[in-house]
C-alpha cells in the first residue's frame, strides 16, 4: 500500500535558497529521496542541473556530504566510496550504520557519457543507488539531444526533430540482473518515496529513474511540471514499474494501462502542451510523425506487458 503523503517524514535534505529553477523536477524529486534516505547518506553528482543549483562550496543547497565527480564516472566513483566505507567499518573506524551511497545524475550521465562505468558497477552488483533524473535532454548545457530524447523532439542538435526513438534505460539496467530497478516521477511523490525506502533496504545495486519534465527544455510553463509528469504517465509515454530480482510489477496508474482496464490517453494532447514538439505539429507531415510517436509508445507498452510475464 502506497504511503500517504501526509505521513512522510518531516526531515528536509534539500535546503531552501538553492539555485534551482522554479518548478524544477530534480529538486522536487530530491526532496522525496531525502525523506526516504534520511541524513545518513553520501551524494555524488556528475555535471548537470543539480550541480549548477547546489550553491557555492562549502555552503551547499543539499544537507548531505556532496562530491562533484566527472561526467563519466558515477558508477566507478560510487563504487570506490562504498568500498572505502566498508573497509573503515571493518577496521572499526566507522561507527554506527554505514551511510547510503547514491548517485544523483541526469540522463546524459546515465544513458550516454556515464553508461560504461554504470554498466560495470551493475555487473559487479555494487552496493549503491543510482538515480537518473531524466529530463530527456542535456538541459544544463543548452538542450542537446541525448539517448533519452523521444522521437520528434526539437533540441539544438535536432532542429527538425529527433528521428530516432529513445532507448529503454531501466530495462537495460534490469538485464544486468541487479536486485532492484524502478521508475518514478514527481506527479506521484509517495510512489517515489516508497521505492527509495525499498531500495535502501536491499543490498547490492539499485537503479531508480525519475521522469523530470524540464520547463526550459520541454518549453511549458514552469508551474505545470507536475501536470506534465502526470500526462506522461496517463498517455503511456512513461510507465511506472519496479522489478525485484527480475520480476516486474507495474504501479498505478500504469498497472491499469498494462492490464487493459484503462486505455492510455492519445499522445496528441501531451505533445501539444510542449513547445519542443511545435515544429512536428506544424509541419505538413505532422499526422505521420505524431503517429510514429504513438507507435513508439504502443510498442513499448506491448513489449513491457510481455516482458513482465518472464519471471525466471
Amino acid at each position: 500500500m502506497t504511503t500517504s503523503i501526509k505521513k512522510l517524514p518531516d526531515n528536509e535534505q534539500v535546503l531552501s535558497g538553492n539555485g534551482a529553477c522554479g518548478g524544477c523536477p530534480s529538486t522536487m524529486a530530491l526532496r522525496m529521496v531525502g525523506k526516504a534516505l534520511g541524513p545518513n547518506a553520501i551524494m555524488l553528482l556528475t555535471p548537470a542541473c543539480a550541480v549548477a543549483s547546489m550553491g557555492m562550496t562549502p555552503k551547499l543547497g543539499y544537507d548531505w556530504p556532496c562530491i562533484n565527480i566527472c561526467f563519466a564516472t558515477a558508477g566507478s566513483s560510487a563504487s570506490g566510496i562504498t568500498h572505502a566505507l566498508e573497509i573503515l567499518k571493518e577496521k572499526g573506524r566507522l561507527q554506527g550504520e554505514v551511510p547510503t551511497v547514491f548517485n544523483w545524475v541526469g540522463d546524459g550521465g546515465t544513458y550516454d557519457i556515464g553508461f560504461q562505468a554504470l554498466s560495470a558497477a551493475a555487473e559487479r552488483n555494487e552496493n549503491i543507488i543510482h538515480f537518473c533524473y531524466n529530463n530527456e535532454a542535456y538541459s544544463n548545457t543548452g538542450v542537446q539531444r541525448s539517448g533519452a530524447t523521444p522521437r520528434g523532439t526539437f533540441t539544438t542538435t535536432t532542429p527538425t526533430g529527433k528521428r530516432q526513438p529513445k532507448k529503454n534505460m531501466p530495462l537495460l539496467m534490469l538485464e544486468h540482473n541487479i536486485p532492484y530497478v524502478a521508475t518514478a516521477t514527481v506527479a506521484y511523490p509517495a510512489d517515489l518515496y516508497d521505492k527509495v525506502v525499498k531500495a535502501k533496504s536491499i543490498p547490492g545495486m539499485k537503479y531508480i529513474e525519475i521522469l523530470s519534465p524540464c520547463y526550459l527544455g520541454w518549453q511549458f510553463d514552469m508551474a505545470e511540471t507536475v501536470k506534465m509528469s502526470r500526462m506522461a504517465v496517463h498517455s503511456g509515454a512513461w510507465l511506472l514499474w519496479e522489478a525485484e530480482n527480475g520480476k516486474i510489477t507495474f504501479n498505478s496508474p500504469s498497472s491499469q494501462i498494462i492490464s487493459g482496464k484503462k486505455a492510455a490517453q492519445p499522445i496528441d494532447e501531451y505533445l501539444k502542451q510542449q513547445g519542443r514538439f511545435s515544429r512536428l505539429l506544424k509541419g505538413p507531415d505532422a499526422e505521420q510523425r505524431i503517429a510514429e510517436i504513438q507507435g513508439d509508445i504502443d510498442r513499448e507498452i506491448a513489449f513491457m506487458r510481455e516482458r513482465a510475464k518472464i519471471t525466471i
